[in-house]
């Protein structure tokens, strides 16, 4: 069964009138102190780590959020499909429109919503069945949508540890559809959610090592552009990733992304420049050279959350730039001077 990650950020883009009026800052800074802010959603295959579909949107508004995304992107699905998410998204009516779709899902608990292991139909112990009861309609469902989701949903809840050498014992409790406990074993769920991590390195893969972390086109048209176009050289660098441990009886998550990129660009020019003779024999020895970039076994890894390296660092700006300019002429505060 085709399994996803789905997990959502953001993005700036220059602070230009066009942006802002396109993207607006976070409504917590003050006006002239923030930047634009895209937000973004993406669903990627478990598998090889490709983006099988994206939406996105302003930071704040109405129907703004992961969920309203995420929401979007339903005719990406497929019947079957396995969605792993976090607790943001464990909501009775998005199961239930997912179930109606034929799509199971894999959520950690809504830190909200009561559980009680004593009740139930019990499956072992932390592991049982109950039956959920619809709430009133949200105010982003209409009436039509609300009447066709079912009074209840039979919904299994289970409760595992995490142990980690140095850590506290971090318990977490699931919320799935699989309910079948003899085709779909405890231990697999609980192991099949902790992979969702996964997700987290994916999109740093998008934002720092493609550099999406901040766009730079000045108006929301190009910014678009320029977002859907990272998009697809992060697939594009996928697609030869899996090529590679195709050829080498490998993972497609056994390959570094960032040493796939590092290999596609040393190797550029001279693809760019190949006849047609030659360019097979080189593209072989471009997926001999990205075979050998593999990542290690990171699970469970930890870092103390220090820098080595003193780097000097400058004092925020505390008010718009037009009134923090005007402090330095009149000599209140002190500024860089530019000599033409």
């Amino acid at each position: 069964r085709r399994t996803l990650l789905l997990n959502g950020s953001e993005s700036t883009l220059p602070d230009t009138p066009e942006n802002q009026r396109g993207y607006p800052q976070s409504p917590s800074q003050r006006p002239g102190l923030g930047v634009p802010v895209i937000r973004f959603v993406v669903l990627l295959a478990f598998a090889t780590a490709v983006i099988v579909g994206a939406a996105f949107g302003p930071f704040a508004g109405k129907e703004t959020g992961e969920t309203a995304l995420f929401r979007q992107l339903f005719d990406q699905l497929r019947k079957a499909d396995v969605i792993i998410a976090d607790r943001y998204h464990c909501s009775y009516f998005m199961i239930a429109l997912l179930m109606q779709r034929g799509v199971d899902v894999v959520f950690r608990m809504n830190q909200r919503r009561h559980y009680d292991f004593r009740r139930g139909q019990r499956l072992g112990r932390n592991d049982h069945i109950v039956e959920w009861v619809q709430p009133q309609r949200p105010t982003w469902m209409d009436a039509a949508t609300y009447h066709t989701i079912p009074e209840t949903l039979t919904i299994r809840e289970l409760r595992f540890n995490v142990e980690r050498p140095g850590f506290r014992t971090n318990e977490i409790v699931m919320a799935t559809t699989l309910v079948d406990d003899n085709t779909y074993a405890k231990d697999e769920i609980a192991d099949l959610y902790l992979q969702r991590w996964h997700a987290e390195l994916d999109l740093r893969s998008i934002k720092l090592t493609l550099g999406m972390d901040e766009l730079v086109c000045k108006t929301p048209a190009m910014a678009r552009k320029e977002f859907w176009a990272y998009l697809l050289a992060y697939n594009l660098a996928r697609k030869v990733a899996a090529q590679a441990a195709l050829e080498r009886g490998l993972s497609p998550r056994q390959i570094s992304f960032a040493g796939t990129v590092q290999t596609l660009e040393a190797f550029g020019m001279a693809l760019l420049t190949a006849d047609s003779a030659g360019r097979l024999s080189l593209c072989r020895t471009v997926l001999i050279a990205i075979a050998t970039h593999r990542v290690g076994d990171r699970p469970g890894r930890f870092e103390p959350r220090r820098l080595k390296r003193r780097r000097h660092k400058y004092p925020l700006l505390t008010q718009p730039r037009a009134r923090a300019r005007q402090s330095c002429r009149d000599g209140q505060e002190s500024c860089d001077s530019t000599i033409d």
